[in-house]
């Protein structure tokens, strides 16, 4: 913890003679002040400085958070960059300026330095606002420009203003390690000094000895110099976890770590007692609901079931009304839940925890991290920082276990797997509870194939196929479907499958079933055609039995990686495939891949393959898992290790079987 007291792109740069340049660079101060000579050694830089085989590589980039204002908070950036090879330069002819809502972006200007010296300024005309669409899926609005005249050896700058009405720098992340190398990268930040206002702290991740230092007209300065890229790299720790970035905040000086939690805990608990009251109305609710039940996980069941079933989660409904969110809002306490049969995420599990207080058990809030972003620090005693997530704890005989019915498409037992493995704090008035939540076992998220297919004489697949997935696999196919049109549906399965079996996959009729059921599995079944499934030399037919693996390939392919590995959850995978083989062919061999397991057993691996008694059909079964155990995590330094185990995993899945034409079939 530190006291003191967003990202964007990039840009491009060149070559030149020395007379040329300094003419250029008379020109370019007398068209703006507000630009910076490029100097003789920037146009004639030839080669990179942080990463000698970087496309472009940004030469500073600044940016000054103002947070002087009590109304607005604004950022002034400024970026230039060189660009060294005809990747960069494609790379950066078009650049966007992405915004959220409620940020106004204003003041862009961009400008080109050609390698022979002569300046192209950005017209201001030619920046347009659209909305773009980021590799998540997610949609924004960005501001949007073409650099004019850019050329290999150029240099490119852009600085533009962001203005975010109502905000302030507190709960801030300052990105340092951007998607380029940068020679010298600061933030300036300039603290609300309002009366009454806390002084500004920062947390620094993966810095070094970086720190903000005093400098001019109330500003306090963080720089980095020689920053290599950031690259992502195929199941990763967060972002977060890995990159450099420093995170503000306003806050009085505060207690040591220990007291600092002990405190949010007694806060959170004494807070959350009115809304998990067991009145009559929950008593006589939780009656009702665990009828017939006779142990505790039966009647923790039917609790859970009675909060997912009978309130409307308003989170992930697809249609809530203005009424319905008015009178969600109004809601205080479980008991409105109840009455209403409405409510947020966080509602239906505080109406989950009264009404296992009502039926005799000890149930409390636990705050808990969000894993996918960043993982809980106990000694960081910041809790916007550090909890990210909360779910309900119950005491079942001597063990605390942990529920949360407002993850709509997570199964009972389960909790969402960027909450799972995670300490929580269980909420106490006057002791802190730490403890870890568990990880569910692979069996629990599984992809469950099941396929019939023929196979024809000229190489053609036909047949139909289900596929179910379960737990963390099948929330991640309900989230991803959720809210989609039947087309956008129908485009995600069919790029399923042509991505997992062949991108000539003909996709005849399918249904996709339980998008929107809390519970059951997400299955997609379908009717396929694969010209050119199986390749023809002659009089044999070379194929793969494993119909869902026809078009994998191994999950790691770098040769080296910083970063530790870190796959999500545990998971498994169970394949049952009968093929009808084509008349007139016989199989060579029956062999199937050699059992794969690793000596801890985190991976494990097997094949069964065997023919019909009449020799017409083969029939092929596969069992794999992965994270046994509770083994997610692998240090960058076992990377080879790993990273074979993968690649015997895929030379198993992809194995190849081949047919001989033995007769011409009749008419043939």
């Amino acid at each position: 913890m530190n006291h003191v007291f967003t990202e964007h792109r990039s840009c491009l740069v060149s070559f030149l003679s020395a007379l040329v340049l300094m003419m250029a660079t008379t020109a370019i101060v007398g068209q703006d002040k507000d630009w910076r000579p490029v100097t003789t050694e920037e146009l004639q830089m030839k080669t990179p400085k942080v990463d000698a085989a970087a496309d472009a590589e940004a030469m500073f980039w600044e940016v000054r958070v103002d947070d002087s204002s009590p109304d607005e908070l604004a950022l002034a950036n400024y970026v230039r960059v060189k660009i060294f090879t005809e990747k960069g330069k494609d790379d950066f002819s078009k650049h966007d300026i992405p915004f959220a809502k409620g940020t106004r972006i204003r003041d862009v200007f961009a400008r080109v330095t050609k390698p022979d010296g002569t300046t192209v300024l950005l017209n201001k005309d030619d920046v347009l606002e659209r909305e773009i669409v980021r590799s998540s899926g997610l949609k924004i609005r960005a501001k949007s420009f073409a650099l004019p005249g850019l050329e290999v050896g150029s240099i490119v700058e852009y600085r533009y203003k962001e203005i975010i009405g109502s905000a302030q720098a507190d709960d801030m992340r300052l990105i340092f390690q951007r998607d380029i190398p940068v020679e010298n990268i600061s933030y300036f930040v300039k603290p609300y000094s309002g009366p009454g206002q806390s002084a500004m702290g920062y947390y620094p991740f993966n810095m070094g000895n970086t720190k903000f230092e005093k400098d001019k007209g109330g500003f306090f300065r963080a720089t980095m110099t020689n920053v290599p890229a950031f690259r992502e790299e195929p199941s990763m720790l967060p972002e977060d976890e890995v990159r450099s970035w420093i995170y503000l905040y306003y806050a009085p000086e505060l207690p040591k770590a220990d007291e600092y939690w002990a405190r949010i805990s007694k806060m959170a608990y004494e807070n959350t007692k009115g809304a998990l009251k067991t009145t009559d109305e929950v008593k006589a609710a939780t009656a009702q609901a665990i009828a017939g039940a006779s142990t505790d996980d039966e009647k923790l069941r039917k609790i859970y079931d009675f909060a997912k079933s009978q309130i409307k989660n308003t989170t992930y409904a697809d249609k809530v009304t203005d009424d319905e969110k008015k009178k969600v809002r109004e809601s205080k306490t479980a008991t409105d839940t109840l009455r209403i049969k409405l409510g947020s995420a966080g509602d239906v599990d505080l109406l989950f925890g009264a009404m296992a207080r009502a039926a005799g058990f000890d149930a409390r809030l636990a705050l808990s991290g969000d894993r996918s972003e960043l993982f809980l620090d106990r000694t960081v005693p910041n809790y916007k920082l550090m909890l990210g997530s909360s779910c309900i704890a119950v005491k079942v005989g001597n063990d605390w276990k942990f529920y949360s019915p407002a993850s709509y498409f997570v199964p009972f037992g389960m909790l969402g797997w960027s909450e799972e493995q995670q300490l929580a704090l269980i909420t106490d008035p006057k002791e802190m509870i730490w403890q870890k939540t568990p990880l569910s076992p692979s069996e629990l998220s599984m992809e469950k194939r099941t396929g019939k297919f023929k196979l024809l004489e000229d190489g053609t697949l036909e047949g139909e196929a289900r596929v179910e997935f379960t737990g963390h696999r099948a929330a991640a196919h309900k989230n991803f479907n959720r809210g989609d049109s039947a087309a956008e549906q129908e485009k995600t399965l069919k790029n399923w499958i042509r991505s997992n079996i062949l991108n000539t996959a003909e996709v005849v009729e399918f249904t996709i079933e339980n998008v929107s059921d809390p519970e059951k599995p997400f299955v997609y079944t379908f009717k396929i055609r694969v010209p050119g499934y199986a390749s023809r030399t002659g009089k044999r037919l070379f194929f793969q039995p494993n119909v869902f693996e026809r078009n994998s390939k191994p999950r790691f392919d770098a040769n080296a990686r910083k970063y530790d590995i870190y796959i999500q959850y545990p998971y498994s995978e169970k394949d049952d495939v009968t093929l009808e083989l084509p008349p007139g062919f016989t199989l060579e061999n029956a062999e199937a891949p050699a059992p794969i397991k690793d000596a801890q057993g985190i991976g494990v691996h097997q094949t069964d393959i065997g023919v019909s008694k009449d020799g017409k059909t083969l029939v092929y079964k596969r069992n794999f898992s992965f994270g046994n155990g509770g083994f997610i995590r692998f240090g960058a330094a076992s990377y080879p290790v790993v990273k074979n185990l993968f690649e015997t995993f895929n030379k198993a899945d992809v194995h190849q079987m081949t047919l001989r034409q033995t007769t011409v079939a009749d008419g043939k």
